[in-house]
């Protein structure tokens, strides 16, 4: 199913750094103002699993008190492995929240634990009823066609591409984008030319949100939200409202062997 028919009952963000962070307020309100379900957001902290317990257990906290400090029943799903992932109880809260909150960390471990999953099988059809799905750093560059290995570097593997999610099928993301250069001289030079002339990329600056409906789009927070297609961008600032249909695909990928 393509966001072609049901994009009305999408409520995405897509945000390029700065979770649970003071800006993010707006983000968190125009997305439980259009979901259904219970007003209760559930943090998943999955992507920063690999770096260890005090790492996820810190995400979990800071999205606990975020959403306390704004009156927001939220609870954290303890989700680290794919076992986790395969699990009935860790599903379980999909069926009444209103919103899923995806933090940062490694995208291509997020995808692989999420890609073909009890718990992705489920989330697709809450988001067809309403539940909203927002997701940072990582909880956004697992969600095209392919997902950066994060710690690929770190074993000496030079190809830092994996499987991702395809919820945004033809679709390459970008989170961090006026930053990766100072992460890594020429890094969003690499990012460009890896992607395909047929896909699109989808590039979202720090502290910032592009939030929609898979077809009409709203930039919030500091910076800017750019999709590149056909060697052409189009930028788009804070405040600014945009139409860039983006087909998202509310069926299960196949797991990969």
């Amino acid at each position: 199913m393509s966001s072609g028919s049901n994009a009305e009952q999408l409520s995405l963000a897509l945000l390029g750094s700065g979770e649970f962070e003071p800006w993010t307020e707006e983000v968190d309100r125009w997305l439980l103002g259009r979901a259904t379900g219970d007003g209760s957001v559930l943090v998943l902290p999955t992507a920063s699993a690999p770096e260890g317990d005090p790492i996820f257990d810190g995400w979990a906290n800071l999205g606990l008190d975020h959403y306390a400090q704004l009156g927001i029943p939220a609870q954290v799903v303890p989700l680290k492995t794919r076992e986790d992932a395969d699990r009935s109880s860790f599903s379980k809260p999909l069926v009444n929240a209103s919103m899923v909150f995806f933090s940062g960390g490694n995208p291509a471990y997020l995808a692989g634990v999420l890609r073909g999953s009890r718990f992705w099988s489920e989330l697709l059809p809450a988001m067809r009823r309403g539940l909203a799905y927002a997701g940072c750093s990582a909880g956004i560059a697992c969600l095209g066609e392919v997902a950066p290995d994060s710690a690929a570097h770190m074993r000496g593997v030079r190809d830092f591409w994996k499987p991702g999610l395809a919820l945004f099928p033809g679709v390459h993301f970008g989170p961090h984008w006026d930053a990766l250069d100072r992460f890594v001289p020429g890094l969003r030079a690499m990012i460009i030319a890896s992607v395909p002339v047929d896909r699109k990329l989808v590039a979202v600056d720090e502290h910032t949100a592009m939030v929609g409906d898979g077809r009409e789009w709203r930039v919030m927070g500091a910076g800017k939200a750019s999709v590149r297609e056909n060697g052409q961008w189009r930028t788009y600032s804070a405040g600014e409202s945009f139409a860039e249909p983006l087909d998202v695909s509310i069926e299960p990928a196949p797991a990969q062997a």
